[in-house]
Order: C-alpha cells, then structure tokens, then sequence
C-alpha cells in the first residue's frame, strides 16, 4: 500500500519511520525542521497509523517494508537514507534487509539486539501501563483523532508476547550499507547492542547518548540531529574508512 506521507525540502532523501501510536507529522516535527534546509524529508505514516488506514496486520514487519518500498516508487525515489525509532526501527530494518539496494544508509534507535530474560514480564508491564493508560477517556479520544484506522487492533498485536522479531534483530550481518545504531545510556537492553553488533558487522556504527532512554530523538534531539548530519554528511562524500567515520560520528557526540 502507498502510505500518507509528508514530503518538504530538497536534497538527499531521509525517512524518518515514527514510534507505535504516533505518526511522522506528530512525532518527528523537530527532525523534519532540522534537515529539510538540506534534505528532502520523508515522513510516511506506517500501516495502521494516521491516515495510512489498514485492515490487515498480519507479518506486520514485512508487510511494513514492502508499503515503503511501494512509497519511495510512487515518489520516484530509487534510494533514501533509512532511519527509524523502536516500531519504527524495527519497520527500517525489515526495509534495509529486504531492501538494500534503496537504502543508503540505516540509522536504528529504540531497538533491541537480543530477547531479555525476562521478556514476558517486561511485556506484559507494558501492556498493564497502557491498559491503565487508555482507561482516561481524553487519551483514548486523542489516539482517536489521531489514527483514521483500528488503532486499537494494532496495539493489541504489540501486546502479544510473540510480537516482538527478535531474530530480526539479532543478525544484522548481512547489512552492506552504512548502519548507524543510536541508544540512550538510560536503557539497558538497548545499551547491548553497542557492543554486539559491531562485532558482527564493521558497517555499523554505534553512539550512546547521555541523559535519554529508548526515544532518544526525542529526549536528546540535538544530539541525535548532530550524529544523524554526520552520518549523512559522510556517506554523501564518500568516506571509505571506518576508522574516519567512527571518529566523526564520536566528534559530533560530543
């Protein structure tokens, strides 16, 4: 499916996929400012949310890459750079995986590299709190306006303990572009990831942010825009030395 997308500024194209619940123009207003002076930035809804309304979320993950992949083609975009935040996330490497030859580069946040121990549990908490959450009438009246669609079906699936692609997650070997993995320092299961998966791929990259937790574009939007930009810069120019771009992505951290 083509999904409602938001298009503004020139230059390089960037995706940005949003959060669970949220949608590219409610979330990503302060990304979208920063670098459409110089880029053209994408904001799709995904399947199920905003007015990318869906009946049918079954292998939601792969169903998610193909809606992008069919979007970039409706706006004739052979190849953008990926970037995405925990459903988000997970939406861009299931896109980046299936396919690489229109992504430029793959910026991960809110994603985990390896299932927790106590998964179910940590699952089922959050479901309680969203549960208790959606009992105030004015924030299920919110995500009402907000989503055209069965937002609440949608939620429901997240809620599966299954739900999770945590063998996606765990092998991002095959990946040949450059890979950009961005955690806050407040989220332990994520914080892992910066030491596993540069083992297994020399193409991805890795920048711990102080002071945010799994959104970090949104708890450290600064920061998170400055690595982004360095990243962007790098792959337009080129680089071809790990060694350059880890210490460029470290320079922009600080």
């Amino acid at each position: 499916m083509i999904l409602h997308t938001d298009v503004s500024g020139e230059g390089e194209p960037v995706v940005f996929l949003h959060t669970g619940l949220q949608t590219g123009e409610t979330e990503l207003e302060i990304q979208k400012e920063y670098f459409n002076q110089d880029n053209l930035v994408i904001l799709p809804d995904l399947r199920g949310h905003g007015k990318s309304v869906a009946e049918d979320f079954t292998d939601y993950f792969a169903q998610t890459a193909v809606d992008l992949s069919e979007t970039l083609d409706d706006l004739k975009i052979q190849s953008a750079h990926i970037t995405g935040c925990s459903l988000g996330g997970l939406a861009a490497l299931m896109f980046a995986k299936e396919y690489p030859e229109k992504t430029k580069s793959l910026t991960l946040s809110g994603i985990m590299a390896e299932k927790p121990s106590n998964w179910e549990e940590l699952n089922r908490f959050d479901a309680e709190n969203v549960e208790k959450m959606l009992e105030h009438p004015d924030t299920a009246a919110y995500f009402d306006r907000l989503h055209e669609g069965n937002w609440r079906e949608l939620l429901r699936l997240t809620q599966e303990g299954s739900w999770y692609p945590f063998d996606e997650t765990a092998d991002l070997s095959m990946l040949d572009m450059p890979v950009l993995y961005i955690v806050g320092e407040q989220n332990i299961h994520e914080v892992r990831g910066t030491i596993t998966y540069p083992k297994m791929n020399p193409n991805i990259h890795v920048a711990t942010i102080p002071f945010a937790g799994h959104a970090v574009h949104l708890d450290q939007p600064e920061i998170y825009n400055k690595i982004l930009e360095t990243l962007l810069s790098k792959v337009k120019v080129g680089v071809g030395n790990d060694a350059m771009l880890e210490e460029s992505l470290n320079d922009g951290e600080q």
